[in-house]
């Protein structure tokens, strides 16, 4: 393990000075591949110098181009930022889910560019739903129905054939930051196809899988032929509702049929009075929108972070209001007999703790990458061995949110501050922008899992 140096002018002046400023070896941060005393001197003494007083960034000097991390400038990138998906080619998606923050209203999912800008994606047009994300005409309020438009969405994916999947809540939050349940026709699971920025597959979620109360946050993909009678391929997503209507729904991808299994057991749902703590603050949640004096409680968020082996055969996941690692077979999950959710519970395997965390992932070694928030480090999980080791620690990592592989060997995490939220601290903002997305180059030559 490395630590990650956060101050320039330290370390130039330290006895390292003159080596990496930030290594590009496994386990290092911020994961630059330069080396500072390669770097003109007025870029060495402005730029970076003055950058480095809040985050890392990417810079650029006489046609050469130096990435510290990908650093969004208010101006350029307004809205919070939840996911990161890299394809073959180097290109970037994310995303900003409208349940996150009223704020994120311009789109929510955008491809973002090496001059620390973000363009709607797949278009402009499918990111704003006529007449908005939530349906005013209802009562209570709800999710616009649109099939054809993105609501909410939380997660964006890479497959192993190269095609971006956009996982949609069809679910926003109002102005006072309560999330609004959902309506056929917004939660979906969309494909589009990066030769030619056009979506290929829609698949609509009924109610009796993605619930109104449903939060569909994360998803892996097994695109082998042999693992569903169409061949067309399936997906795993995690639901991890607050509102505690947790579980593991499966899609086929060839029939666009989807179920659940692991409904609101006690594995995929949130323990009981989770209390975290980042930097020393306890992480006390107003489940309200954060108004000011309305009860605080614990964080419940269930069933997030998935991730599937090396071999696609066991499914592993976390949820946010625990420290522990939970896998079962995928057969268990496939299955659809009369007793397959019996055969599928039984199936369970607890791995013990790996710390607080959102998001997980793999890479071709089979490793299991999770952020661990208590500690500012992403750690890794070794199967093989069932022992947990911390893979990178900085102290810019506090919430690390959403991770991924690319084949260009580097793992890509975002930091977007959700402890520092409204929720969490009795209706006060307290995140500071620029957001940043933060790579690490992985160890043993891994590089990204494709079971196609």
């Amino acid at each position: 393990m490395l630590y990650a140096h956060d101050d320039v002018t330290s370390y130039r002046n330290s006895p390292q000075s003159g080596t990496r400023y930030k290594d590009d070896s496994p386990g290092t941060a911020t994961a630059t591949w330069w080396d500072i005393t390669t770097l003109p001197p007025n870029l060495v003494n402005t730029e970076i110098l003055e950058a480095s007083q809040q985050h890392p960034i990417c810079i650029s000097h006489n046609s050469s181009y130096w990435c510290l991390a990908h650093l969004c400038q208010p101006s350029n990138c307004p809205q919070i930022r939840e996911g990161i998906a890299v394809s073959s080619t180097g290109r970037k998606f994310s995303n900003y889910p409208r349940s996150l923050s009223s704020s994120n209203v311009q789109y929510t999912v955008a491809e973002i560019f090496s001059n620390n800008t973000e363009v709607p994606y797949p278009s402009a047009a499918i990111n704003l739903p006529p007449g908005g994300a939530i349906n005013t005409t209802t009562y209570p309020l709800t999710g616009a129905n649109y099939k054809d438009y993105l609501i909410g969405v939380q997660s964006v994916v890479v497959d192993g054939r190269d095609r971006l999947w956009i996982l949609d809540t069809g679910r926003a939050a109002t102005v006072a930051g309560v999330n609004v349940p959902s309506s056929y026709g917004g939660p979906k699971l969309i494909g589009v196809n990066l030769q030619n920025n056009t979506v290929f597959q829609t698949i609509l979620f009924p109610p009796t899988v993605a619930y109104s109360t449903s939060y569909l946050n994360d998803i892996r993909f097994d695109l082998r032929s042999n693992v569903t009678t169409s061949g067309g391929g399936i997906g795993y997503i995690t639901d991890s509702s607050d509102e505690g209507r947790n579980g593991i729904i499966v899609v086929d991808l060839g029939t666009g049929e989807s179920w659940r299994h692991l409904d609101g057991i006690p594995q995929v749902r949130g323990e009981m009075q989770f209390l975290f703590s980042i930097w020393g603050e306890q992480g006390y949640i107003n489940p309200i929108g954060g108004i000011p004096g309305n009860p605080i409680g614990y964080e419940t968020t269930g069933a997030d972070g998935i991730a599937l082996s090396a071999d696609g055969e066991t499914l592993y996941w976390a949820p946010v209001a625990s420290r522990y690692l939970y896998s079962v077979p995928t057969a268990r999950l496939r299955d659809r007999s009369p007793s397959s959710e019996l055969l599928a519970q039984g199936s369970i395997s607890s791995h013990g703790q790996k710390g607080c965390s959102d998001g997980l992932e793999t890479d071709s070694n089979g490793l299991i990458y999770t952020g661990n928030f208590e500690d500012n480090a992403i750690n890794v999980f070794n199967p093989a061995n069932g022992t947990v080791n911390v893979f990178v620690r900085d102290p810019r990592i506090g919430w690390t949110d959403t991770m991924s592989v690319g084949t260009d060997g580097y793992l890509y995490f975002t930091e977007n501050q959700y402890w520092r939220r409204p929720s969490f601290w009795n209706g006060t903002d307290r995140t500071q922008k620029p957001y940043v997305l933060f790579r690490a180059r992985l160890p043993g030559n891994a590089t990204k899992l494709l079971l196609r």
